[in-house]
């Protein structure tokens, strides 16, 4: 059986990022030949944080994510994602950060993939939410890069 996978906003972002080569050109590279090992999912926040971009890139993300299964913004999700800012875990300015993992943890989403380093993949916010969720009987995702989840055969 395949596993589940959230793709968070940045991982659509990076197949575009000209600024970024080595990153793009892994991204690239994963969603054409492993992504299809996996069932991937995005969520409405991912859609929206894509809306906000300027053309001629929004067109090309929504393009990227056409047939990509949606989860929807439960109200468990948001109240775990509030969870998470009020036990210091996420800052409130990245509430949406928060929203991505709550989403993937309220789905059972199998892994979490990201490119961001900074507010998702940390081993410090991970080891947090593992606790909080696991506390909370929430389903705990691995959080990954696509770098991760290349085969060996590459």
């Amino acid at each position: 059986m395949k596993k589940n996978l959230y793709l968070e906003t940045s991982v659509i972002g990076a197949y575009l990022d000209n600024d970024e080569p080595f990153r793009r050109d892994l991204t690239i590279r994963w969603w054409e030949h492993e992504l299809r090992d996996y069932t991937p999912y995005v969520s409405s926040l991912v859609v929206r944080e894509l809306e906000r971009t300027a053309e001629p890139r929004r067109s090309a993300y929504l393009n990227l994510i056409r047939d990509v299964p949606q989860y929807e913004i439960s109200e468990e999700a948001a109240i775990l994602a509030e969870g998470y800012v009020s036990r210091g875990i996420f800052h409130r300015k990245y509430i949406a950060d928060a929203l991505h993992v709550a989403i993937a943890s309220v789905n059972k989403a199998d892994l979490l993939v990201t490119w961001d380093f900074g507010h998702i993949a940390s081993f410090y916010r991970q080891s947090r939410v593992q606790l909080v969720n696991t506390v909370g009987g929430f389903f705990v995702p691995m959080i990954v890069t696509p770098e991760f989840l290349i085969s060996a055969e590459f």
